[in-house]
């Protein structure tokens, strides 16, 4: 899993943990996974950490790899119901990316 940042710590030291991290879960991975495995990096910066895993093992193709970013949809709802003064529930077909 990811690590999470620290008080104190830069975004920039939390994506180098990160990165020795998921470069060693893809070489694993690249190593003795199934070829069919579908990955799912849910540790934040889920979009960065998935690209770095799936760098770091490329017998597996890129389309099985994919990242939960849940937080960060519920993140994007929250803000724009606050932005037009509408319920959260009531913001729907929100994209992020």
């Amino acid at each position: 899993g990811a690590m999470p940042r620290k008080e104190g710590m830069e975004r920039k030291d939390l994506l180098a943990a990160n990165v020795r991290i998921f470069k060693e879960q893809g070489q694993a991975m690249d190593k003795v996974a199934r070829k069919d495995v579908k990955v799912l990096v849910v540790g934040n910066p889920a979009n960065t950490n998935a690209l770095i895993c799936s760098k770091y093992a490329p017998s597996i193709p890129k389309e099985n790899f994919t990242a939960m970013t849940r937080l960060d949809q519920n993140r994007a709802q929250s803000q724009l119901a606050a932005k037009i003064g509408v319920p959260v529930k009531d913001v729907k077909n929100v994209i992020i990316w």
